[in-house]
């Protein structure tokens, strides 16, 4: 069997490789993929060379750990159906249809442990979007959003919308969200949000702002900003902008990876003296203060669950094959707007 992948192996440089995969070992399965989802905030660094190189792509994902540099493969939302097993393997996992945290790829050996079976009531397009939902639920979890509060979202990508779509269902006073793409705006409407803003848009943030009731000195009141503030938009600047929206004592979650992008912050102004919050959120753990009652077997419950409910295969915009992968980044990196979710087809 040969196996079609998917290599970075420079900034802004591809290839597809063909690999002649082993027989399958006890224990193992061959899955042939059947469609990938583009993360495009952390694949655009990978894709733009923005990779930090003192840490790991994901520590607790096996395909991700030792990929720091060129060349290397990068994906983590694969779903394929199981061809084959190798003895020792459940029939159970024959022709089933399954998630898993792999680089994109016609084809791969996986153990049971590597895979998440599909419920029988989910798309498989819906399921792609599986890892950016369980980060979507994580983001909730740190927040903490709770009754009456004034939330908002900066940034307005997949992950950002997910995570609209479920603060949406909470008693929130406001939930409002921010991007400088038109599309992103009216897909958030869509999905709850009460408003939206363009961040680019001074008149717009100062509207912002007033509806806020932020006032023009520093101020310890409750009485203005936002309670809760998600950076999920990938821009290390749009902290600055996180800082001036927020109230006294609110929270900043940082969803955010940067990689090796930076930015000066003001944290000598309002995010001192006003007592904010930063709570750094990564899905690859959970929060020591939910271990107690959260694991990730119930925190993938949960994703499934809200796949279920917002059906977000809606947003997907671009379905192409692998071997049209240079075109799609290229756009993804040349004309954002463009492009909601693309999702390569196998």
């Amino acid at each position: 069997m040969k196996a079609r992948q998917l290599w970075f192996t420079n900034p802004r440089q591809l290839e597809i490789r063909e690999q002649i995969l082993p027989p399958l070992a006890p224990g193992q399965l061959l899955v042939k993929s059947h469609c990938s989802g583009i993360s495009a905030g952390t694949e655009m660094l990978v894709y733009r060379g923005q990779l930090p190189t003192d840490i790991a792509l994901d520590a607790t994902l096996e395909s991700l750990q030792n990929q720091q540099a060129y060349p290397l493969q990068y994906g983590y939302a694969c779903v394929g159906r199981v061809e084959q097993i190798g003895a020792d393997i459940e029939p159970f996992w024959l022709d089933k249809l399954v998630f898993s945290f792999q680089p994109h790829v016609s084809h791969f050996i996986a153990t049971p442990e590597q895979l998440i079976a599909l419920p029988d009531d989910i798309d498989p397009e819906a399921a792609v979007f599986l890892a950016n939902m369980e980060t979507a639920v994580n983001l909730v979890l740190d927040g903490n959003p709770a009754l009456g509060e004034r939330v908002v979202v900066l940034g307005q990508g997949i992950v950002g919308l997910l995570l609209a779509s479920l603060l949406a269902q909470f008693p929130l006073a406001k939930l409002v969200a921010l991007d400088g793409i038109a599309e992103r705006r009216a897909r958030a409407l869509q999905l709850g949000v009460t408003k939206v803003y363009d961040p680019t848009s001074q008149a717009q943030m100062t509207s912002l702002k007033q509806e806020l009731q932020l006032p023009v000195q520093l101020s310890a009141t409750t009485a203005s900003g936002a309670d809760l503030i998600y950076e999920v938009s990938g821009v290390p600047d749009a902290l600055n902008l996180s800082i001036d929206l927020c109230s006294y004592s609110g929270r900043i979650v940082i969803g955010s990876w940067y990689g090796n992008k930076s930015a000066n912050i003001q944290l000598g102004g309002a995010a001192h003296r006003n007592r904010i919050k930063f709570i750094s959120s990564q899905v690859s753990t959970i929060a020591p203060e939910l271990t107690g009652r959260w694991d990730k077997a119930r925190r993938f419950q949960t994703a499934w669950q809200m796949l279920r409910q917002v059906q977000p295969q809606k947003l997907i915009s671009h379905r192409i094959p692998l071997d049209q992968a240079g075109s799609i980044y290229e756009l993804l990196d040349q004309a954002p707007e463009k492009v909601l979710q693309a999702i390569f087809i196998y």
